[in-house]
């Protein structure tokens, strides 16, 4: 145990200003595209597909605050959809595919991937691309083939899945954080 805290205190600890900043502007641009409609959508798989399913509940729900609920669905979360498209069309359409029928411009996508191979988070990060939709890209191991394919990316310097995970995770909820601030719903 005293090996993974290490490891997870000294890869928070090891965060740049830069890296700090951009996490602060995808917070900005999320907050904004719900300023302005849009809803934020959130893909990936396995560990990271239930981060992306709790990250999107905080914003439908609540960080912290009560407040009014915000646009915000999980990719991972249909069951039916992910399981039709991945027999009918492929298993890296599974989230391309529900984006394209979903999305719209000025919505904000928010991937998770530790390894940055998933080709199906790469083929919703292109969709989004094509459709006008910002996104962000949150990955480790090195960002793998995912690296600059979104407008923000966060590559946290680690090969070990479950410490990503940890970090994306902390990410995450400081960007809904972001987000509640930027609408006024923090105190």
């Amino acid at each position: 145990m005293d090996e993974n805290l290490s490891d997870l205190t000294n890869l928070l600890a090891a965060m740049t200003p830069a890296q700090k900043e951009i996490v602060g502007q995808i917070g900005i641009t999320a907050a904004n595209s719900l300023k302005n409609g849009g809803t934020v959508f959130w893909c990936g798989n396995g560990g990271s597909a239930a981060d992306s399913l709790h990250l999107s509940a905080e914003l439908v729900g609540r960080l912290v605050n009560n407040r009014s609920p915000l646009a915000s669905i999980a990719l991972t979360a249909d069951i039916a959809a992910l399981t039709c498209i991945s027999n009918d069309f492929g298993y890296e359409t599974i989230f391309s595919r529900q984006l394209e029928g979903l999305g719209a411009p000025g919505d904000f996508l928010i991937s998770l991937s530790t390894s940055g191979e998933s080709e199906n988070v790469i083929q919703c990060v292109k969709q989004a691309r094509k459709m006008g939709i910002s996104s962000a890209s949150l990955l480790g191991k090195g960002g793998g083939r995912q690296t600059k394919l979104s407008d923000f990316e966060i590559i946290v310097k680690s090969q070990k899945t479950a410490r990503i995970q940890e970090v994306h995770k902390f990410v995450g909820h400081t960007i809904c954080q972001i987000i509640e601030r930027e609408l006024g719903y923090e105190n």
